[in-house]
C-alpha cells in the first residue's frame, strides 16, 4: 500500500501535469449576455465547462459573478456546496446568495444580499457529476474520494486563471459549508503544497463536517437542549448507542438491532414535522436542504419532501436558461440538486480535516469556522470545540473574547478570535444552509472576514 507522502507527491505531480495542457474554452464565449427573465444589472456574468481531465473528457461547469462595484480591487471567493455531490450553482448561486433567486412566473429577482456586493465570486459545481459537471468516462463515476476532488478542483482554478488573468493577482478564498468542510480545507493545503501561484489569503467554512465524531455526537446535547428528546432518550442516545456509531453501522450496512431502536426513537420524538438543519423553521423542505440529507442519510422513514414549488430546479431545466449559461446535460436526462449518478466514497467522511485547518493557520492562511445556530446536523457545540481545542494545540491566545457580534442594532451572533488568524462565529437564527435563512447576517460576517476586520461590538 502507498505511504500518504507517496501519494501525495503522486497527486500533486499530476496536478501540475494537468495545468500544463491547453485549455479550449475563451472567456469571450463564457460570457452571459442575460439570463432569461433576469433583471438589468451593470455587472459581468461568465459560466462554462474547465477540462479538468483531458484524455477521460472530465469537466467542471461554473458560474462566475463580478463584483458589483470595482471588480478588479476585490477578491474572488470560491464557493463550494456539500452533500458530499450537492450543487453550487443550484443551492449556493440561486437559493443562498447568488445575484438572483427565482420567483414565480419564471423571472429572476435581485437579491438584496447577494456577495458579489463584496467579492467576485466563482461557484463551482464538483466533482463531475453534480449539476453540469460531467465526466464522459462513466467509470470515473463509480467510486469518488476526496482526494479526487481536490485534485481536479486545483486543476480547475489553475486552469480557470488561465483564462481570466486579470484577477490572477486578487486576493483569494475559499468558502463553503457542510461537506466542504472537507472541499475547502483539502482544495487549501494541496494549493498550499504545490506552491500554486494563487494568492490564497483565507477559507470559511459553515456548518462544516470536519471531524466525524465530535460533530456527529453533538447531535444528542443539541436535540435534547432544545427540548426535542427526552431525559431518557438523550441518555441511550450517548451512553448505549451515538451517533457516529448509528452512522458507521449505517456506511457498513451492519445496523445492530439497539442501534436501530434509538436511531428510531430519536426520530420519532424529533418528529417528521421539524427540519433538523433549521429547527425553528415551519417545515416546507425545499433543495436547499437536499445536500444536508444526503451527508446525513439517517433516517429510514421517508425520502426527502421536496416542495412542489422548487423553482430553482425547474429554472436550471429549462432549455433556455441553459443555453444562456452555456450548459449541456451529458449522461443524465434532467440537472437536479444533488447528483444522482455519483457515488461517493461514505468512508471519507471520517476523514478529520480539523488538523488541516491546524496546518493552514501554520502557513498564515486565516481560517474561519461558522455556524448556524439552529442547525442540528452540523451543530455549533461539536465545531466551536473543535476550534477551541484546535487553538489550543497550535498555542494561539484569545485575542478577541467570546462575544456577542452585531448586524446593524440587533446581535447577529458570537464570536472568538484566537491569535488574530482563527475564528469562531456563530450566526443568529441560521440554519445549516446560514446565507438562506440568514442573508444579512451571513453577508456581515463575510465582508468582515474578507477586510481582516473583527465582527462588529455594540456601539
Amino acid at each position: 500500500m502507498l505511504s500518504h507522502s507517496f501519494t501525495m507527491i503522486a497527486t500533486i505531480i499530476i496536478v501540475l501535469a494537468q495545468t500544463l495542457v491547453g485549455v479550449t474554452s475563451l472567456p469571450a464565449a463564457d460570457k452571459i449576455s442575460s439570463l432569461p427573465g433576469q433583471p438589468h444589472v451593470k455587472f459581468q456574468q461568465y459560466s462554462g465547462y474547465i477540462t479538468v481531465d483531458d484524455q477521460h473528457q472530465r469537466a467542471l461547469f461554473y458560474y462566475f459573478v463580478e463584483a458589483q462595484k470595482d471588480p478588479t480591487s476585490k477578491p474572488v471567493v470560491l464557493w463550494l456546496n456539500g452533500g458530499p455531490g450537492c450543487s453550487s450553482v443550484g443551492v449556493g448561486a440561486l437559493i443562498e446568495h447568488g445575484p438572483f433567486k427565482p420567483r414565480d412566473n419564471n423571472v429572476l429577482e435581485n437579491n438584496h444580499y447577494s456577495w458579489n456586493k463584496v467579492a467576485n465570486v466563482l461557484y463551482l459545481e464538483s466533482p463531475a457529476g453534480v449539476g453540469f459537471s460531467y465526466s464522459s468516462n462513466k467509470s470515473f463515476y463509480t467510486l469518488v474520494t476526496d482526494e479526487i476532488t481536490a485534485r481536479d478542483n486545483l486543476v480547475f482554478l489553475q486552469r480557470w486563471f488561465v483564462e481570466f488573468p486579470e484577477y490572477s493577482n486578487n486576493n483569494f478564498f475559499i468558502t463553503g459549508e457542510s461537506y466542504a468542510g472537507h472541499y475547502a480545507p483539502q482544495l487549501a493545503q494541496l494549493i498550499v503544497q504545490t506552491k500554486s501561484n494563487i494568492n490564497l489569503k483565507g477559507i470559511a467554512i459553515g456548518n462544516p463536517l470536519m471531524e466525524f465524531d465530535t460533530d456527529l455526537n453533538s447531535k444528542a446535547e443539541f436535540l435534547w437542549s432544545h427540548g426535542l428528546i427526552s431525559d431518557s432518550t438523550y441518555d441511550l442516545f450517548t451512553r448505549v448507542c451515538n451517533y457516529s456509531t448509528i452512522r458507521r453501522q449505517m456506511i457498513s450496512r451492519n445496523l445492530s438491532e439497539i442501534c436501530d431502536n434509538i436511531n428510531t426513537l430519536v426520530f420519532t420524538e424529533v418528529s417528521n414535522y421539524i427540519d433538523q438543519y433549521d429547527v425553528i423553521l415551519d417545515v416546507c423542505l425545499s433543495s436547499v436542504n437536499e445536500q444536508a440529507y444526503v451527508l446525513n442519510q439517517m433516517q429510514k422513514i421517508q425520502k426527502i419532501d421536496v416542495c412542489v414549488d422548487d423553482k430553482a430546479v425547474n429554472y436550471l431545466n429549462r432549455k433556455d436558461v441553459q443555453e444562456a449559461l452555456h450548459a449541456k446535460l451529458v449522461g443524465v436526462s434532467k440537472w437536479s440538486t444533488c447528483s444522482k449518478v455519483l457515488h461517493y466514497d461514505r468512508t471519507n467522511l471520517e476523514i478529520p480535516t480539523i488538523s488541516i485547518l491546524g496546518s493552514l493557520v501554520n502557513s498564515k492562511i486565516r481560517v474561519l469556522v461558522y455556524s448556524g445556530d439552529q442547525d442540528s446536523v452540523i451543530p455549533l457545540i461539536g465545531s466551536r470545540s473543535l476550534v477551541n481545542g484546535l487553538a489550543k494545540e497550535l498555542g494561539l491566545n484569545t485575542t478577541v473574547a467570546y462575544r456577542a457580534w452585531f448586524e446593524g442594532r440587533q446581535v447577529g451572533g458570537w464570536t472568538q478570535v484566537y491569535g488574530g488568524i482563527l475564528s469562531y462565529a456563530t450566526i443568529r437564527g441560521a440554519s445549516h444552509e446560514a446565507p438562506f435563512s440568514q442573508p444579512k447576517r451571513s453577508l456581515r460576517l463575510l465582508k468582515a472576514f474578507l477586510e481582516g476586520k473583527p465582527l462588529p461590538a455594540v456601539k
